[in-house]
C-alpha cells in the first residue's frame, strides 16, 4: 500500500540519497558531504535531486553564499540524522558475529585494582559480546541512581533491597614496607607504629582483639576512603595498613609489601549484587557466571 501519492513509499527512496542529503544537510556543503562520504561533489548533487524528485519537494536553496535547508528540508534533516546516528550505534554493537550488549558495573577500587583488572582480558575472550563499562567507587554505591546492571562491594551482603552473592572471602591482616616489618616481632609492637585507617572505625578493635592486643592498640593514624590508596601509603612507609592480602598479592610477591604476622579477622566479604527489581539480562548471567568460575 502505498503512503502518498504517485506510490511513494519510504522503501521507495534511495539510502545513498538520503545519507547524500543528510550529509550535506549537515554541511551545507556538497563539497563537505562529499569529503565524508568519500565520493564526488556531482555524485552527492545528484543523489540530493534525485531525492528532491522522488518526493516531490525542494530541500535546498542554492544562493552565492551557499546552501540553505528550505522549511521542508529543516524538517527533513534532524529526523535523518538522528536514525542514522542510531543505526550506527546499533551497528556497533556487533561484534564476532553477536550483537554486543552493554553491561555496567560497579566496583569497590581495590577489588578492581587486586582481582578484577588481572583477569579482565579472559573475560573479554570468552564473552566478546559484553560492552563492559566499569566504575569504580570507595564502597559507596547507589545501583538505582547510577543506573548499574552490578555492583562489587565489601561488606556483610545485608543491604536493603538488593540480592548479594558472595564473591571472595577477605580476611584482614597488616601489612607494610619491608623495612618496617624488622620493627615488629610481636602484634603488641603495633603500639608504636603509625595506624592507617580505612572508613571503617571497627577494623582495627576486630583485629587487635583477634591477636589479643585489643589494650595495647589505638589507631590513630590518617585516615583513608580507599583502602588500596590507604595501602600504596604502607609501601610508601607511612605506617601500617590493615586490609586484604588476598587483594595486594602481586605487591606481596614483589617484596614491596609485607604480612608481618599471620594472624587474620574475617570483617567481610566481596559480594557481587544488583537490585532485587533489575531483570537479569544476558550479558549480567554471562558476567556472574564467569566471576564465580574465576574466582
Amino acid at each position: 500500500m502505498s503512503s502518498a501519492k504517485g506510490g511513494f513509499t519510504p522503501a521507495s527512496v534511495s539510502l545513498n540519497a538520503l545519507r547524500a542529503f543528510e550529509a550535506s544537510a549537515r554541511h551545507l556543503s556538497f563539497t563537505k558531504a562529499a569529503e565524508e562520504l568519500c565520493v564526488t561533489q556531482a555524485a552527492i548533487s545528484h543523489q540530493v535531486k534525485a531525492l528532491e524528485e522522488r518526493i516531490g519537494a525542494t530541500l535546498f536553496r542554492r544562493t552565492p553564499k551557499g546552501l540553505v535547508l528550505t522549511d521542508e528540508g529543516m524538517a527533513l534533516a534532524p529526523t535523518l540524522t538522528d536514525s542514522f546516528d542510531r543505526m550506527t550505534k546499533l551497528l556497533e554493537k556487533f561484534e564476532r558475529g553477536h550483537m554486543r550488549e552493554v553491561l555496567t558495573v560497579g566496583v569497590v577500587g581495590t577489588f578492581a585494582v587486586g582481582w578484577l583488572l588481572p583477569r579482565l582480558a579472559d573475560f573479554r575472550e570468552k564473552n566478546p559480546f559484553v560492552d563492559l563499562r566499569m566504575l569504580t567507587n570507595n564502597n559507596k554505591v547507589d545501583l538505582a541512581g547510577e543506573s548499574l546492571d552490578y555492583a562489587i562491594r565489601f561488606g556483610d551482603g545485608a543491604w536493603h533491597g538488593v540480592e548479594a552473592e558472595r564473591v571472595i572471602d577477605a580476611p584482614f591482616a597488616p601489612l607494610c614496607s619491608p623495612a618496617l616489618a624488622e620493627r615488629l616481632e610481636t602484634p603488641a609492637d603495633l603500639s608504636g607504629q603509625v595506624l592507617l585507617r580505612s572508613y571503617r572505625p571497627q577494623d582495627w578493635p576486630e583485629w587487635a582483639k583477634a591477636a589479643g592486643v585489643e589494650d595495647q592498640i589505638d589507631a590513630r593514624g590518617p585516615l583513608f576512603d580507599s583502602s588500596w590508596v590507604m595501602v600504596q601509603a604502607a609501601i610508601q612507609r607511612e605506617g601500617v595498613a590493615l586490609a586484604p592480602p588476598v587483594m595486594f598479592e602481586r605487591e606481596l610477591v614483589e617484596g614491596r609489601l609485607v604480612q608481618p604476622f599471620a594472624i587474620e579477622v574475617d570483617v567481610g566479604a566481596y559480594y557481587l549484587t544488583r537490585l532485587m527489581t533489575k531483570p537479569q539480562t544476558p550479558s549480567m548471567k554471562a558476567f556472574r557466571d564467569w566471576l564465580q568460575a574465576a574466582r
